[in-house]
C-alpha cells in the first residue's frame, strides 16, 4: 500500500452513502521564490499520483485501500460517514422520522441557543496567509453546501442547502431568513418553481456525496415569498420518506422526481393521495422487496433526471443509473405502456449503460432545445482526468434527440480553466458537481456547473469558464493581502450543484449553489480577456449559516479578552472567530476535521485535515503570505502521526488533548498516537505508538484523563462482518488491554455498532460514558444491531450499563460531562441533558433537525459549545441546560 497525498483544498471530498472524511521545519519549506500557494501545490501532486491509478472502490467494498488517487478518498470518505450510522446492516425507512418526533416530545431545558456564527465567513481574509490556508484563492465570503437553488422574476431567490434547511431572500440574494425549520429533515435535494409560483422542496441531498442525509419526502409552499415550510405542507404520503431526491419536474398536470428508489409522481393538483411509483429498474431491492435488506439495495435504484417533452408531456425520458455503473443505467422512454431502454436513435448520447451515469437535463423556454451533462461511469473507472462524458444538446427540442455532443472535458479545459493539469481536468467530479440551466430569453445561452462554471452564449459552439475553481496559477493572482487575489476577479467557490435564473429590479441574474454557498452575476455578465466572469458577487452575507463543522475549539483570546473560536470544516478548511471579529477568517483549506484548542491560549490550535494529517500552529496562523518568498516564515506545521502515511486512520480521525494537560494529545489510527510536546511540537516523528489496536482496525473515538486513555475502534466497519472494540491504557504506553465486549452486544452490554465518543468524569478517570451511533434493531436489519446509545462504566471501561433511558433511538455523536455533574449528548437531530442525580433526558432548546457532531465546554466550563453539521456553531451556558 503506497502512501497516499491527500489535499487540502477547496474541494469536498465526497461520495455515497446509504443513509441519512515532517521534519522541525515549517509545511512547504522547500518552497523557493516565486512558489505558488498551498492549493495549487497539493493540487498538481494529486494529478499526478491520479496519473499512476484509476481505480473506483465498489459500493460493497469498504476497506480502507487507498493509492493516493482522488476516486478512492472520495470512495473512501462515503463509506466511513455512512456506515457510522448503518453497520452492521441496514437503515430501515423512518428512523430519522421517528427519532425527531421522539425528540420533539422530550421535556426542554429553560435555555436558548445562540449562534456565533452568523457573521460573514471570509475565505480570503487577508490575516490568514499562512501555508496550509487558501486565502487569495478568490471565493470572498462563503456559508456551507448549497445543494439546489431556485428564483422567481419578483426577486426571490431560495436557496437550498445540504443540512441547514431552505433559506429566502427577497432582495435577489442577500438578508436571508431560514423558512424549513419546522421539518424533520434540513437537507435539501431539490427546489422548484411551478407555473403556479408555488416551491417545491425535494428533502434528502442527491449528490451521493459522504455527508450527505436522507429526507422525509416533499413539500409544496403555496406563497413562497412569505410563507413557511411545514409538515402539514408534505405532499402524499410516507412514500418518499428515507430517500434522496435528485430532481423535481413538472409536466402534464404532474410532478414527477427522481429519488433514490426509482421515479415518482404526483398529481400537481392536490398533494393528497400517494406518490405512484412510475418506475424502478430493480424493485427487488425497494423497502418491502425480497431483497431490500441487501447492502446493495441503495444502488440499485438510482435515479437522476426526467425529462419531458414540451410538445408533448406525454414523451417522458428517464436517466437513470448509479454514477459507478450497473447494469440498469440508460435512458428509458415508455414504448406499449412499458418503460424500456432507449438503445439507440439518441446520436451523440450514448445509451450503453457503461457511459450513462449521473445525468442532469435543461430545456430552453421556447422548446426547442433540450440540454444534458452525461457523467461516464467508464470514465470514472478508467481515466485520471474526467468522469464526463459530455455535455449535449437536441436541437429538436425533444428529449429523444437527436442528441449532438457540444463539449468534452478537452475543450472545457481549454475555455480558460482553472484545471488544466493531467489528473485533475473538468468533469473529474462529474457524479458530484453538476447543473445546467439555459437562458428563458436565448435558448443558445446555457451555464453548466461542474467544479467550476462554464458559459456559451452559442449553444455550446465555444464555453469561457466564468467561474474558475480558483485564481491561483492565473497571471492576475497573487497573494498580496492588500488585495483579495491579486489583480483577478472574484470567481464562485469550487463544486456546482444547484442553478437558477431570476429578476431583481428589472434585470436578470443567474445564481449559483456550490460548496461554498451562493453566487450570483447578471445573465449576460461580462469577462475579461480570458474568459472569467468580471462580476460574481458573493451572497453569503452572515445572514445564511450552513456551514458544515465536524468539530469546535475553544481557547482564551489573549490579545483581545474573551474567547477564539475555531472549527473544522467539510469543504470550508478552518473557522476562526476571535473575540473582536465582525467577519470570520479561514486560516487552514479543504476539509476541516478535528481540532484541538489551547485553553489558555486560543491561537494555539491543532487543525486536521483528513486521515490524521495534521497541521499545528502558536499564532492562529496569522500570515502575510511572506512564507512564498522567504519559507521560514511559515507558521504552521505538519505534524501527522505515521498512520496517515499508511492510510491506517479513517477519513474524520480523532484527536484529543488529555482533560489534565493539554500538553498530552492522543490520536487514532491503527494505533494509539501520544505526543506530550503539545502546541510545540513540529514533526510526526515526536508521536510514539502507545497501542496496536490490530490490522484492519482504525480507531472511532479517543479520550484521555490524567493518564488514562480510552480508545474505541472498528474493523471491518461497513456491514460485511462488523466488529467493534475497546481499548484502554496509559498515556506512557503501560497497562493496555482490551475489553471483553460479547460479539452481539445482546444483554444490555454495548451493543454491536459504531461506537463514537467518550466523556470522562473531571473528578474521576475511571467513570466514563461512551456514546454509541446508529439506531437500535428496531430499525437496523442486520447482526446484532443492538439497543442504546448511551453506556457507563464506573471502573475504567471493565463493565458497562446502558443509561440511555427515554434518549431518542437516533445516532449518537459525542458526549460532555459538564462542571455540575450533568451530562450533554450531541446527536444527529440535535442534543439532549441530564440533570446530576437524574435518569431521564431533557431537549436543550430548540435546534431544527441538524446533526450536532461535536460538544466542547468553554475554558472556565461555564457555555456550552455545539459543532452543527449545517447551521454553524451555537452555545448556551451550562445553567440554563436544566
Amino acid at each position: 500500500m503506497s502512501a497516499p497525498t491527500r489535499k487540502r483544498r477547496w474541494l469536498a471530498i465526497c461520495a455515497i452513502t446509504a443513509s441519512g472524511v515532517l521534519v522541525a521545519t515549517p509545511a512547504g519549506a522547500a518552497a523557493g521564490k516565486g512558489h505558488v500557494p498551498f492549493g495549487t501545490r497539493v493540487l498538481d501532486r494529486l494529478a499526478a499520483q491520479r496519473e499512476q491509478s484509476t481505480g473506483m472502490l465498489s459500493p460493497d467494498v469498504a476497506e480502507d485501500d487507498d493509492d493516493g488517487n482522488e476516486a478512492d478518498e472520495i470512495a473512501e470518505g462515503a463509506d466511513q460517514y455512512a456506515e457510522a450510522r448503518t453497520s452492521p446492516g441496514v437503515v430501515a425507512p423512518g428512523a430519522y422520522g421517528a427519532a425527531w418526533s421522539s425528540l420533539a416530545d422530550l421535556p426542554s431545558t429553560k435555555g436558548s441557543w445562540r449562534n456565533i456564527t452568523d457573521l460573514p465567513y471570509n475565505s480570503d481574509d487577508p490575516r490568514y496567509r499562512d501555508i496550509d490556508s487558501n486565502s487569495s484563492g478568490g471565493s470572498g465570503n462563503v456559508t456551507g453546501r448549497m445543494a439546489a437553488i431556485a428564483a422567481d422574476d419578483d426577486g426571490y431567490v431560495y436557496a437550498g442547502s445540504a443540512g441547514g434547511g431552505v433559506w429566502r431572500s427577497g432582495r435577489g440574494g442577500g438578508h436571508w431568513k431560514p423558512i424549513s425549520d419546522r421539518l424533520p429533515s434540513q437537507s435539501t435535494g431539490a427546489l422548484a418553481l411551478d407555473g403556479a409560483g408555488r416551491l417545491w422542496l425535494g428533502t434528502g441531498e442527491a449528490t451521493t456525496n459522504a455527508d450527505a442525509y436522507l429526507g422525509s419526502g416533499v413539500y409544496v409552499l403555496s406563497d413562497p415569498h412569505h410563507g413557511t415550510f411545514s409538515t402539514r405542507s408534505r405532499v402524499g404520503g410516507d412514500e418518499l420518506e428515507s430517500t434522496t431526491i435528485h430532481e423535481l419536474r413538472f409536466g402534464g398536470g404532474k410532478v414527477w422526481a427522481a429519488t433514490s428508489e426509482g421515479v415518482w409522481s404526483h398529481s400537481t393538483k392536490t398533494l393528497k393521495g400517494s406518490w405512484k411509483l412510475e418506475f424502478a429498474p430493480n424493485p427487488d431491492y425497494l423497502p418491502g422487496g425480497s431483497l431490500a435488506h441487501d447492502p446493495a439495495a441503495p444502488y440499485k435504484n438510482i435515479t437522476n433526471d426526467i425529462a419531458i417533452d414540451p410538445k408533448n408531456p406525454g414523451k417522458v425520458v428517464l436517466a437513470v443509473g448509479w454514477r459507478s455503473g450497473d447494469d440498469y443505467n440508460g435512458f428509458y422512454t415508455k414504448v406499449h405502456g412499458a418503460w424500456t431502454r432507449i438503445t439507440n436513435g439518441l446520436g451523440d448520447l450514448p445509451a450503453d449503460a457503461d457511459d450513462v451515469g449521473s445525468v442532469t437535463f435543461a430545456r430552453s423556454a421556447d422548446g426547442s432545445r433540450y440540454y444534458a451533462i452525461d457523467e461516464s461511469p467508464e470514465q470514472l473507472n478508467s481515466n485520471p482526468d474526467s468522469g464526463l462524458e459530455g455535455i449535449y444538446v437536441s436541437k429538436s427540442g425533444a428529449p429523444t434527440g437527436p442528441w449532438t455532443k457540444i463539449a468534452d472535458y478537452k475543450g472545457l479545459a481549454a475555455s480558460g480553466s482553472a484545471l488544466t493539469s493531467a489528473g485533475y481536468m473538468p468533469g473529474v467530479q462529474a457524479w458530484y458537481n453538476q447543473f445546467l440551466t439555459v437562458d428563458p430569453s436565448d435558448p443558445d445561452h446555457v451555464y453548466a456547473g461542474l467544479e467550476e462554471v462554464y458559459e456559451s452564449k452559442d449553444g455550446g459552439s465555444t464555453w469561457s469558464t466564468v467561474g474558475p475553481y480558483w485564481n491561483f496559477n492565473f497571471p492576475c493572482w497573487s497573494i498580496d493581502p492588500a488585495k483579495q487575489s491579486g489583480d483577478c476577479n472574484q470567481t464562485t467557490h469550487s463544486d456546482q450543484h444547484g442553478v437558477a435564473i431570476g429578476r431583481y429590479h428589472g434585470k436578470s441574474f443567474v445564481y449559483v449553489g456550490n460548496d461554498g454557498g451562493v453566487y450570483k452575476r447578471p445573465v449576460n455578465g461580462s469577462q475579461d480577456a480570458s474568459g472569467h466572469a468580471t462580476d460574481w458577487t458573493s451572497l453569503n452575507d452572515g445572514t445564511i449559516d450552513t456551514l458544515q463543522y465536524y468539530s469546535v475549539g475553544i481557547g482564551k483570546d489573549l490579545d483581545h479578552g474573551g474567547v477564539s473560536v475555531t472549527g473544522g470544516l467539510q469543504d470550508n478548511g478552518q473557522s476562526v472567530l476571535r473575540s473582536n471579529d465582525k467577519v470570520m477568517g479561514s486560516n487552514f483549506g479543504g476539509d476541516g476535521g478535528d481540532t484541538l484548542t489551547d485553553p489558555a491560549n486560543g491561537c494555539n490550535i491543532a487543525e486536521e485535515y483528513v486521515y490524521l494529517a495534521i497541521q499545528v500552529t502558536q499564532n492562529c496562523a496569522v500570515n502575510d503570505g511572506s512564507w512564498i518568498t522567504d519559507p521560514s516564515k511559515a507558521t504552521s506545521y505538519g505534524v501527522a502521526p505515521p498512520d496517515n502515511a499508511t492510510s491506517e486512520a479513517r477519513f474524520i480521525a480523532p484527536l484529543a488533548a488529555d482533560a489534565k494537560n493539554s500538553s498530552t494529545w492522543i490520536a487514532g489510527g491503527r494505533h494509539i498516537w501520544v505526543q506530550t510536546h503539545g502546541y510545540a511540537i513540529r514533526s510526526g516523528s515526536e508521536w510514539k505508538s502507545v497501542y496496536d489496536l490490530g490490522e484492519g482496525h482504525t480507531a472511532t473515538a479517543v479520550a484521555a484523563s490524567g493518564g488514562k486513555v480510552y480508545a474505541a475502534w472498528c474493523g471491518p466497519c461497513n456491514n460485511q462482518g462488523f466488529a467493534r472494540g475497546i481499548a484502554v491504557g496509559n498515556a506512557d504506553g503501560t497497562g493496555w488491554h482490551d475489553i471483553a465486549l460479547p460479539a452481539t452486544g445482546a444483554d444490555g452490554t454495548v451493543p454491536n455498532r459504531y461506537l463514537s465518543g467518550f466523556a470522562v468524569d473531571p473528578k474521576n478517570a475511571d467513570h466514563v460514558y461512551l456514546t454509541v451511533s446508529g439506531f437500535s434493531r428496531q430499525w437496523t436489519e442486520g447482526p446484532g444491531a443492538g439497543v442504546g446509545h448511551l453506556f457507563e462504566s464506573k471502573d475504567g471501561g471493565t463493565t458497562w450499563k446502558d443509561v440511555s433511558a427515554n434518549l431518542p433511538d437516533v445516532p449518537a455523536d459525542s458526549a460532555v460531562v459538564t462542571p455540575n455533574g450533568g451530562l450533554a449528548v450531541a446527536t444527529d437531530l440535535g442534543v439532549v441533558y441530564r440533570a446530576p442525580g437524574r435518569s431521564k433526558w431533557q431537549r436543550v432548546g430548540s435546534l431544527p433537525a441538524v446533526a450536532v457532531l461535536q460538544l466542547k465546554l468553554s475554558p472556565d466550563g461555564r457555555t456550552l459549545y455545539a459543532a452543527t453539521h449545517g447551521r454553524g456553531i451555537y452555545t448556551i451556558p451550562v445553567s440554563d441546560c436544566r
